[in-house]
């Protein structure tokens, strides 16, 4: 019979938990079952909370019906046929009881308060891609943390080399790479762009990302491919088609967000035609968070509660504008216009025209976010002329309202 010996002697043997449908106990409602719960539920346990009174939160999933809420302290049987239990009261005398009853049960049971107490340990936890990451450093909490921030990271950008082995089918990832900082890609936009074969990317898109990437990875410049007797978006579809079809992970790489303005449904059409699989990650559009960047909210309180996008890549009186400028003009809140700058004048003269008061704030925001922003404020009066002067050029997220007189520089 092996002699039982402190578990400080032994390090702890990692496994994974499998609870769906079985039972756990948490005993305690307070801050480490708010951390904790989330988890059990998600990993589809059958949970019990044993607590007089709980957190917003913990009573919130209660309520919800994600877990069983049994409103008094704990009592010796609680733990009975349970998998699995989490003691983590403020009370030390029923942390210990409910502990000894898990010992007399055979249940694992982690205890907040005491560590060496418990049957086992809760790692630091995190999740990229369908992998899970669980650290355990013994008593220092903070180094797992740390360690597994460090993992999930490398994981979730890149930088942390773990390619798929088993064999992948064709694939097409149509990515939102936001702004124009290569920091507000989304952390998915990320990974997937560190597993990439071939990137087909947009001028707009965040170019700095692209010196990151391996040497093995083909990078396409959109605006370069050749277009032959195909229209230009027509040759981007094919290039996407045929990269996928030869076996490769493809990435197409778009500035802010791939269905605002981005001809996005276009691609994923044509690769639907193709039976080619095509996962569309959201971007943060420039509309947002390019004002945001410039100080200007595009809603404020008491000053706009609502705010347009529109495109002014063809003037008001175009017949291919869909655009109801006349409606705009007659709208409270903010205006945001992308692909405008070189038709702002006869936007403005539009606008105007319509009943939009001359002297309405507005601001151009030139490469918002990245290094060589910089903001242009102006009216709809005097804007073709400030354009001219201050020679602001695309690409340049133009606001209209009263949002723009509203921020910290004023």
């Amino acid at each position: 019979m092996a002699e039982h010996v402190p578990p400080a002697e032994h390090p702890a043997y990692p496994v994974g938990l499998r609870l769906a449908g079985r039972r756990v106990v948490v005993i305690g409602g307070g801050q480490v079952a708010q951390r904790r719960l989330p988890a059990l539920v998600a990993a589809g346990a059958d949970v019990t909370l044993i607590s007089p009174s709980a957190t917003p939160s913990v009573e919130a999933m209660a309520e919800s019906g994600e877990i069983t809420w049994t409103r008094r302290r704990y009592e010796d049987g609680d733990i009975a046929d349970a998998w699995y239990a989490l003691v983590a009261t403020s009370d030390p005398e029923a942390n210990a009881r409910a502990s000894e009853e898990a010992e007399r049960t055979k249940t694992w049971c982690v205890r907040s308060d005491d560590a060496d107490a418990a049957t086992a340990w809760t790692p630091a936890t995190g999740r990229s891609d369908g992998v899970t990451v669980a650290v355990l450093t013994g008593r220092d909490p903070r180094r797992s943390a740390a360690v597994r921030d460090a993992v999930v990271e490398g994981l979730r950008d890149g930088t942390l080399a773990a390619p798929h082995r088993r064999s992948r089918a064709p694939f097409v990832a149509l990515v939102g790479g936001g702004p124009g900082d290569p920091d507000l890609i989304t952390v998915r936009g990320r990974r997937l762009l560190a597993e990439a074969d071939v990137v087909i990317a947009d001028r707009l898109g965040p170019r700095d990302l692209l010196d990151e990437l391996p040497p093995h990875v083909e990078v396409i410049d959109a605006a370069k491919i050749p277009y032959g007797r195909f229209m230009a978006q027509e040759a981007i579809n094919n290039a996407l088609i045929e990269h996928a079809k030869a076996g490769k992970a493809v990435v197409r790489l778009k500035g802010g967000d791939p269905y605002v303005f981005g001809r996005g449904m276009e691609e994923a059409q044509a690769l639907a035609e193709a039976g080619i699989p095509c996962t569309v990650v959201p971007g943060i559009s420039s509309s947002i968070s390019v004002p945001s960047a410039a100080g200007i909210p595009v809603t404020h309180r008491g000053v706009a509660h609502e705010f347009t996008v529109v495109s002014g890549h063809v003037a008001p009186d175009d017949p291919r504008s869909l655009v109801d400028w006349k409606s705009l003009a007659r709208l409270r809140g903010t205006l945001v216009v992308l692909m405008g700058v070189d038709k702002i004048g006869a936007i403005a003269q539009a606008l105007i025209a319509h009943g939009k008061a001359p002297d309405t704030p507005l601001a151009l925001v030139q490469e918002g976010t990245t290094a060589a922003q910089r903001r242009v404020d102006a009216t709809l009066a005097t804007v073709a002329e400030t354009v001219r002067a201050q020679d602001v050029r695309p690409p340049a997220v133009i606001v209209i309202g009263d949002v723009v007189a509203v921020g910290p520089h004023k």
